[in-house]
């Protein structure tokens, strides 16, 4: 009976913006913005840790791992909202929910634990700085950063698996912009309580997990600076843990609202705020936060710039 109930919908309605007429007018542009700013911000952090070699350390090679999944977190959403904005109704299949559902999993897991990797190699510049080296080489980067990858995807396919095992008995209706678990599993019509589970699990062990060992990491981190002398060198230290601190907040801030909420759940306009924040904007912020902030990347992407200058003007001395 589930089986026959579950091919019964063949596609979902999300509703989340259902409450504004005409919607493509108003919503088109900002979300095509946000999505470009996304991808040419992300992308160029990432090109600039590719070619200047003074950002070749742990710190941005993290980074660039970072970057990358904010542009894959954001295209596995955004494009499929925008196509939808041109269609009377914001659907999508049933096959495509769940590929959107795994993928948004597997990225979204995989940058929780990243940041907190990033976190310890704060904590390993700063607290253990003659051992740094030895601690975060080439080769212990390379394994934490793909863990991370590998740490996501597992989580993603564990509630995928679990989802295929949903029977909506013809409601199709996800008060959502994007396929993910808790929504989905709102308007299953069988037993969910494996799925609500592996839901609390999830946020316990993929996101729970890192950001206590962020909180950790900092508690060593600020202790270590408040005990450093001179107020140059507290500033300098400071510094170095700034962007990834508003970003751990950020990310975390918006997945706890996200994947948490209360049992009689959000309004649909919160709803819709809170997955528009966690998915699509903080993608966004993330270059912008560590470009602004970041004097080495500054500095770098000035170099980059000042050498296409000169390139430029060299070729048109030439002809």
């Amino acid at each position: 009976m589930g089986v026959r109930n579950q091919t019964l919908v063949v596609e979902f309605v999300f509703l989340g913006f259902s409450g504004v007429p005409n919607i493509h007018l108003y919503l088109f542009m900002p979300f095509l913005v946000i999505y470009l700013v996304t991808l040419l911000g992300n992308l160029m952090i990432f090109i600039l840790i590719q070619l200047d070699s003074s950002l070749h350390t742990p710190m941005y090679y993290f980074l660039s791992h970072l970057s990358c999944l904010d542009i894959c977190i954001s295209s596995v959403t955004v494009p499929k909202i925008l196509l939808n904005f041109f269609s009377h109704q914001q659907t999508i299949s049933y096959n495509q929910c769940l590929t959107q559902l795994f993928f948004l999993g597997s990225f979204t897991g995989t940058e929780a634990a990243l940041l907190g990797v990033m976190a310890f190699d704060r904590y390993a510049a700063i607290c253990k700085p003659l051992h740094y080296s030895h601690l975060m080489n080439s080769e212990v980067c390379t394994i934490l950063a793909f863990a991370t990858w590998i740490w996501g995807f597992l989580n993603a396919t564990l509630h995928t698996v679990l989802s295929t095992k949903l029977s909506f008995c013809g409601v199709n209706q996800i008060h959502h912009i994007f396929c993910d678990v808790p929504p989905l599993v709102g308007i299953a019509c069988n037993d969910v309580h494996i799925n609500e589970m592996a839901i609390r699990i999830a946020s316990i062990f993929v996101g729970g997990s890192p950001f206590l060992f962020t909180i950790l990491s900092y508690c060593f981190i600020v202790s270590s600076i408040l005990r450093i002398r001179s107020s140059a060198g507290k500033r300098k230290s400071f510094s170095t843990c700034a962007s990834h601190l508003i970003v751990v907040i950020l990310y975390f801030g918006n997945a706890l609202l996200n994947y948490n909420r209360p049992s009689a759940g959000y309004s649909l306009e919160t709803d819709t705020l809170i997955s528009t924040m966690y998915c699509i904007i903080t993608p966004m912020l993330n270059p912008l936060i560590y470009s602004l902030r970041n004097k080495e990347v500054n500095g770098a992407l000035k170099k980059v710039v000042r050498s296409q200058r000169d390139f430029r003007h060299h070729h048109h001395t030439i002809n």
